[in-house]
């Protein structure tokens, strides 16, 4: 399968950003100090500080999550979120080990072909910018979940920092300013009669931001709890918004709605134990697939980003790809054959066609078989506390700022996550991914994610914590940052700021950072008949290593304002 110029050239700009990485910054606090009694990494500094200041209370891992969940909700609005969902990793302090899938539903009335017209082609943009793109949210449960489970403090005290930086307001940074006024023709065609976010003259650095109905909405969750969003007002609120809109999302929907406790995907890369996202994320099994695919080679001898490195992991990524997009869905609808895609000789035999002297065309690369078997927006945190408990969560919108359209009252944000499942086998979502069967849209079911939040282990102590928001970038900038530091001997700040590059299967193009390959390896790989297209930034990591001495060590990706504080 082909995929057209066109869409070739919008996955381009949907993966990559708007500034090179000569351009990069970070946003830090105490980031090359020592920090013994836990660190939190985020994508915005006021949420950052909100978990910092839950784990000086006595707060551990999970209710400094907590905290920076609803945080990032208002400091973060193009990717934060109480509208969405995703995905949280979690081990304990003693090495136990849990994942929480808290990812968005299809609502009741969803159907197979929702997003066709008469004639069985995709309505553009149906999935992207209506009220039906939105999913049945899932991060307040999930935060619920979390905070039942494992949470020490009480959970008033942990959205109340939420609720004072919606109502008092709080300084919107540079990277902000300008996502928020890039969409400001968006907002108003898109919310008739609302007025968020919007400003007669645009958004500048430094300006206030005050959601006085976010504010409530968090106050009814801080009183409330689950029935502060799932129920009353806020839930009245969001199935008006749905009548406006002809949404599909029901009050029986938000009854209906749970996480769920999931057993992680483990495995190893060399010394390493690697804890990760079971599907509907299909970024664990991808993530333990390229490990074991270069496992065996020299990549610390030939080198970072150089060719012999960038070749094999292209082709690592490319055969990948193809296997998400036959083999990974929503584990209670479909059966993921997990076993036979982690298996060692599969993967084995799924590189044997690589050839060293030439690029293998996407075209010539289908999903694998084996026997027996029956047929961007995001953002990340990774936070440890003083016992040594660590947290990795990913949790979405999707697009940037979701769908675009708010929920009147509330003040909050819809999702546009019915673009994560296949509205038509074959044919790409916002991400270029394409998919199938394992995919598609069932009411209730649970769309594929990208999203890989992870945590490793050596020698049976805490390693890394790792993840990143990026869309399809994201199992591919978590291999990388992981490679970065055990491979090449980078510390994590610069294994998160080093460039990147990425490559999906479809379209047959290898997307890079510009600068994260230098001239030699890019006239190299272009002579063996790989297509690199230069562009911004891919991916906001924000990881945690934790040193042989006992401390913690903060990565926090330049690329965004994202900030690591510890103490």
């Amino acid at each position: 399968m082909n995929l057209n110029s066109s869409f070739t050239n919008r996955l381009i700009l949907l993966v990559l950003g708007a500034f090179t990485t000569a351009a990069l910054h970070a946003q830090t606090s105490n980031q090359d100090k020592p920090c013994y009694k836990g660190m939190v990494v985020c994508a915005y500094p006021d949420a950052a500080q909100a978990g910092l200041s839950i784990l000086k209370k006595g707060g551990n891992a999970i209710d400094a999550a907590v905290a920076v969940q609803f945080a990032l909700a208002v400091t973060l609005p193009e990717a934060g979120n109480i509208g969405g969902g995703g995905f949280m990793v979690y081990r304990s302090a003693k090495g136990e080990t849990n994942t929480l899938d808290f990812r968005e539903k299809a609502p009741g009335k969803a159907s197979a072909d929702m997003y066709l017209d008469e004639a069985g082609n995709v309505i553009p943009d149906k999935s992207l910018y209506t009220h039906q793109a939105a999913g049945v949210p899932g991060s307040v449960d999930g935060m619920v979940e979390a905070h039942h489970k494992y949470g020490k403090l009480p959970w008033a005290t942990l959205v109340q920092p939420a609720i004072e930086l919606a109502r008092n307001g709080f300084k919107v940074t540079r990277h902000l300013a300008d996502d928020l006024n890039k969409s400001q023709a968006d907002f108003k065609r898109l919310n008739p009669g609302k007025g968020y976010f919007l400003k007669d003259i645009p958004w500048q650095e430094g300006d206030l931001l005050v959601q006085e109905d976010l504010a409530k909405t968090l106050t009814l969750i801080r009183d409330k709890k689950r029935d502060g969003f799932y129920k009353g007002t806020v839930a009245g609120q969001l199935i008006a918004e749905m009548r406006t809109g002809n949404g599909l999302i029901s009050q029986a929907d938000l009854d209906k709605y749970h996480s769920v406790w999931r057993k992680p995907v483990i495995g190893k890369y060399k010394q390493y134990k690697v804890i990760t996202m079971p599907p509907p994320s299909s970024g664990g099994i991808a993530l333990l697939q390229l490990l074991h695919a270069v496992e065996k080679y020299p990549l610390s001898r030939w080198g970072h980003n150089r060719d012999s490195s960038v070749q094999l992991m292209v082709e690592a990524e490319r055969r990948v790809y193809a296997d998400r997009s036959k083999y990974l869905g929503d584990p209670d609808f479909y059966k993921v054959p997990a076993d036979s895609l982690l298996r060692p000789t599969y993967m084995d035999a799924r590189m044997q066609n690589f050839d060293w002297n030439t690029a293998t065309p996407s075209s010539n690369i289908k999903p694998g078989s084996f026997a027996g078997y029956e047929s961007d927006q995001t953002t990340h945190y990774s936070i440890v506390d003083r016992d040594g408990n660590a947290v990795s969560i990913t949790t979405t919108l999707n697009g940037s700022f979701g769908c675009k359209i708010f929920v009147k009252g509330a003040g909050f944000l819809l999702n546009n996550e019915m673009d994560d499942f296949s509205a038509k086998p074959g044919t790409p979502n916002m991400f270029g991914l394409v998919g199938g069967k394992a995919n598609s849209i069932q009411p209730g079911k649970r769309m594929l994610s990208s999203m890989t939040p992870t945590i490793l282990e050596k020698d049976g102590k805490l390693f890394m914590v790792v993840g990143t928001p990026g869309g399809s970038t994201i199992i591919t900038s978590v291999f990388q940052t992981i490679l970065n530091v055990i491979e090449y001997g980078q510390d994590v700040q610069r294994a998160v700021a080093s460039g990147r590059f990425h490559h999906q299967w479809l379209p047959d193009i290898v997307t890079a950072e510009i600068g994260a390959l230098n001239n030699e390896t890019r006239s190299i790989l272009a002579k063996k008949g790989y297509i690199i297209k230069e562009g911004g930034t891919i991916g906001r990591v924000d990881a945690i290593v934790k040193a042989p001495q006992g401390y913690y060590m903060g990565g926090a990706d330049p690329r965004g304002d994202d900030t690591k504080t510890g103490w």
